[in-house]
């Protein structure tokens, strides 16, 4: 057994080995514009829709993990998200916002195999499920501004309920709470190589949504 990994807390792990993919998604064409103000409100109300599609797959497969030894105790009510998307959707779009609804072809790629992961690869579940809440709860809150800011949209309310967790008091505190659940993750060091791999699967899959988002929304000269 690698001595790095026994000695290495896997979140760290974890954290470090998706850095490259973190950082290419965050400075992705499409988010700089969206955080620089540089975009309109379709463009975020376009890119809430492709975030429902990735969630639902994410919270369908949810309830059938919820026992399962490897990404049962990752499973936390207060996490959910597609109720919230659903409202923000509803104010962006009005109340028949489901109708047309479509996601982008990188899109119905990330959610198949969020959903892919949820049915056949525990362990897999787990690396969407960290990349995208821990996002979630950290630069997420970033997207929440530049939105308030740039939209007018009332401060933590319809428009941005997606990025309030109104069931986590302290998010500090709950990072660290999950990163020590990532830590004792049921997983062999093999299965958990597989896992950082997934994470970074996951990253691209994100980051292919971006780059599809900014072919539609390409600032103009």
């Amino acid at each position: 057994m690698d001595s790095t990994a026994t000695t290495t807390p896997f979140s760290t792990l974890i954290r470090t080995a998706s850095h490259e993919q973190h950082t290419e998604a965050e400075s992705s064409t499409f988010m700089s514009d969206m955080l620089g103000g540089r975009l309109g409100v379709d463009a975020y109300t376009r890119y809430t829709e492709q975030l429902w599609f990735v969630y639902r797959a994410l919270e369908d497969g949810a309830e059938t993990l919820r026992e399962d030894p490897v990404a049962g105790p990752f499973i936390q009510p207060e996490l959910m998200r597609t109720a919230e998307l659903e409202r923000d959707l509803s104010h962006l779009r009005g109340e028949g916002w489901h109708e047309g609804l479509e996601p982008l072809p990188a899109t119905a790629a990330y959610a198949a195999r969020v959903a892919e992961c949820a049915r056949d690869w525990p362990a897999g579940y787990v690396a969407h499920h960290y990349t995208r809440y821990l996002g979630d709860l950290s630069g997420g809150q970033i997207i929440r501004g530049t939105a308030e800011k740039t939209w007018g949209f009332e401060r933590k309310g319809d428009g941005v309920r997606f990025y309030v967790f109104e069931q986590i008091s302290n998010p500090a505190a709950f990072k660290r709470d999950y990163r020590e659940l990532l830590d004792a993750v049921n997983a062999d060091d093999l299965e958990k190589q597989r896992i950082v791999d997934e994470c970074k699967r996951a990253f691209a899959l994100n980051t292919a949504v971006f780059h599809e988002l900014g072919e539609v929304f390409p600032l103009s000269a």
